[in-house]
């Protein structure tokens, strides 16, 4: 079957935007969570956010799964892979923040808000090629 180019841009920004709308979702629910259990009930930061981050990555595998890429095969390997996407994003984010300070960057929420744009990125290609390709037909 030829798909036309036309089709496959409809559906690249179609998944694009959904990530972003579910990713902003899920980060939303860590930040909830973890300012529920850290703060309000004085958890451990570290293990607060170990929590939050594992909650937030599996809420955006599952909505993903279900809403954006439609793939509902071999369900524990593409979480195992998306798990691994989220934490080489955390990697690359860690990357970023020090890079910025090493230039010389006077706000350090400036360079988060740059390194959250830039890991979305990077996941959206490994998650999109990686974590849901469709098997062949």
């Amino acid at each position: 079957m030829i798909v036309s180019a036309a089709w496959l841009n409809r559906e690249l920004v179609r998944n694009v935007a959904l990530y972003g709308v579910i990713g902003a979702f899920s980060a939303g629910l860590d930040t909830g969570l973890f300012y529920v259990l850290h703060v309000r009930f004085g958890w451990v930061d570290l293990v607060a956010n170990l929590l939050t981050v594992m909650v937030g990555i599996t809420v955006s595998f599952t909505l993903n799964r279900r809403f954006n890429f439609k793939v509902f095969d071999r369900t524990a390997r593409r979480y195992a892979t998306f798990f691994g996407v989220g934490l080489i994003g955390l990697g690359l984010s860690e990357v970023i923040l020090v890079v910025g300070r090493l230039l010389g960057a006077a706000d350090s929420m400036v360079v988060k808000i740059v390194s959250v744009f830039i890991v979305a990125a990077v996941q959206f290609v490994l998650n999109k090629t990686v974590s849901f390709r469709k098997a062949p037909a």
